[in-house]
């Protein structure tokens, strides 16, 4: 079947795109896809800015293959705004890669109509001239070991909360759009980029020696039975975590979507925080960007 392709003006640049009447979930079409993408952008984008994109595409929907994408494919429009990064010990067995820098709406409608439903970013920025920063964020994975759910992640997520606080450290949770959570700390950058896996690390240990009943700090899925893993391995500079507001393939379309403390600490059923995209645009006209202190210049440095 031919490729139904049209046209549009997305802020001045002619963005093609095709099959908007495609599926992508069950009951969600690409056109859909992109919408959400278009109306979450003001406060989607400025958390992209400057971090090096990984896109994970589905383009025969969520019921198909994926694949991850961290170069830019050689279709990349020219108004893409690629950065050129090492990428030591890759397995695609070069040096560099040219990352796709979600700056603007054009290239986020783009990657939207390539079926890109993930967008995955690190904890650092990309300069102007392509030189990689030392993360500015340290980031905690919650994830749920069954039969544990987002409910007792909710509840760790509450006790790293006042271990990060007893540093001078906020912490900003959000869903990760499936059964997890993750916590942000806006942080000022280290000399070392390693500086805050360290940090993380050393955090997730004491939590794990002080409530061995319920959190565990080591990757051996065989530990996790039952307990919250709370995963500081993300802040690894060559690790990367999903985008607030980005999209997760699912059966039905959810969204990694920022919380309040509020909601974490009364959180009795897993479906409590599950949202789906007009549910996110919903909490945006209602609260705005929940994440917005991860923007501030003004940050704390680890202790």
């Amino acid at each position: 079947m031919a490729s139904k392709r049209t046209t549009v003006d997305v802020d001045g640049q002619q963005v093609s795109l095709s099959n908007l009447g495609k599926n992508l979930y069950p009951e969600f079409t690409k056109g859909e896809v992109i919408d959400y993408y278009a109306r979450i952008a003001p406060v989607m984008l400025p958390h992209l800015k400057d971090r090096a994109a990984t896109r994970i595409r589905w383009p025969d929907g969520v019921d198909g293959g994926k694949f991850f994408e961290k170069n830019a494919p050689s279709h990349t429009p020219a108004w893409v705004r690629t950065a050129t990064i090492p990428t030591p010990g890759s397995s695609t067995g070069r040096d560099t890669l040219d990352f796709v820098v979600v700056d603007d709406l054009p290239t986020l409608v783009w990657c939207a109509n390539l079926a890109a439903l993930e967008l995955h970013i690190p904890q650092w920025k990309v300069g102007p001239r392509g030189k990689v920063h030392t993360p500015d964020l340290v980031v905690f994975d919650l994830d749920p070991g069954p039969p544990a759910t987002i409910v007792e992640a909710c509840e760790v997520a509450a006790l790293l909360r006042d271990v990060l606080a007893e540093d001078g450290l906020e912490s900003y949770p959000k869903t990760s759009g499936k059964k997890g959570l993750h916590l942000y700390v806006p942080i000022k950058e280290p000399a070392k980029a390693e500086r805050t896996s360290e940090y993380a690390k050393a955090a997730a240990q004491r939590l794990a020696e002080e409530h061995p009943e319920l959190i565990v700090a080591k990757m051996e899925k065989r530990l996790r039975k039952g307990k919250i893993f709370v995963d500081w391995s993300q802040n690894n500079p060559a690790k990367t975590t999903v985008a607030p507001y980005s999209l997760r393939a699912a059966n039905r379309p959810s969204a990694s979507t920022p919380i309040t403390w509020d909601e974490l600490e009364s959180c009795e059923d897993s479906a409590d925080l599950v949202f789906g995209p007009d549910d996110v645009l919903a909490r945006v006209e209602e609260h705005g960007d929940l994440l917005e202190p991860l923007l501030a210049e003004d940050r704390p440095p680890l202790p």
